[in-house]
């Protein structure tokens, strides 16, 4: 496809002049096998960068004034869009990054509605956009569907490069017990170790969550006896901490297993 073909056709769109040629100079890049970039290229890059994540990356962003710019972009191309709704900052995070952590759920949707977000795709700290609803506020059951959506399209056991940590585990520490609930249901590995060979259990005892430990004890994968890289167990945290009420549910888990097994070897 020529380059004065996408010229023509996104004339048609409502972007400004500016736009129209860094979209023309970036779909001329994306149909060419070199990678490299020669300094149009550049330029065009940097501002459709600062202009995407100016207009996407605010707490306040618009999502029907982003819906409109999607459609515009994916009238060029779907390649485009694809290459501008992934675009990064210095520190990696990219528009649905800065959505979730702002809780800014319609804009999710409009972002994962297309199909093209590499949900997956980590910042330089290792955080996925996945990562990240561990700490975000969902207000409306519509935030929480979002938020179900966006666990589906991607890898809900990743863990981020600082400590190991998986979504799970953060939203165990931040006491997010929908998020566990969401997570689990998602299929996150309650049984995952994280750099200091903590689990998420482990987490929600030396925190006090008794809910989450509650509701990860209901999970039939969850491993009561598995111990960190000091030896601790999930018990000696929670007696350590003084979480009593908590250590007595993984004792009575601990004793059950026992008892299972024991069955198990008469039969």
């Amino acid at each position: 496809m020529s380059l004065v073909f996408h010229f023509f056709s996104i004339t048609r769109l409502g972007l400004s002049k500016e736009l129209l040629s860094a979209c023309a100079v970036l779909q001329k890049y994306l149909e060419s096998s070199n990678p490299q970039m020669d300094e149009e290229t550049k330029l065009a890059y940097t501002s459709m960068l600062h202009y995407w994540l100016k207009l996407s990356c605010h707490k306040e962003a618009d999502p029907d004034l982003i819906s409109l710019h999607l459609t515009d972009f994916r009238a060029v191309s779907p390649q485009l869009l694809e290459f501008i709704i992934n675009m990064a900052d210095a520190n990696g995070n990219t528009a649905l990054h800065y959505t979730v952590s702002h809780s800014n759920f319609p804009l999710v949707a409009k972002l994962i509605e297309t199909g093209l977000c590499h949900v997956d795709q980590q910042n330089k700290a290792g955080y996925t956009a996945i990562m990240l609803t561990a700490l975000a506020a969902s207000q409306t059951e519509s935030d929480m569907d979002t938020i179900k959506q966006l666990l589906k399209k991607g890898n809900v056991n990743a863990k981020a490069n600082q400590a190991g940590q998986t979504a799970l585990m953060l939203a165990v520490s931040h006491g997010r017990l929908e998020m566990v609930r969401a997570l689990l249901a998602s299929a996150a590995d309650v049984n995952l170790q994280d750099d200091d060979g903590s689990t998420a259990l482990m987490c929600a005892c030396e925190h006090g969550h008794a809910e989450i430990v509650r509701l990860l004890l209901a999970n039939p994968e969850c491993d009561v006896a598995q111990s960190d890289n000091d030896g601790s167990t999930a018990l000696s945290i929670a007696l350590e901490a003084g979480q009593n009420d908590i250590a007595i549910m993984l004792y009575a888990r601990l004793n059950f297993a026992k008892a299972i097994s024991l069955v198990s070897c008469f039969l």
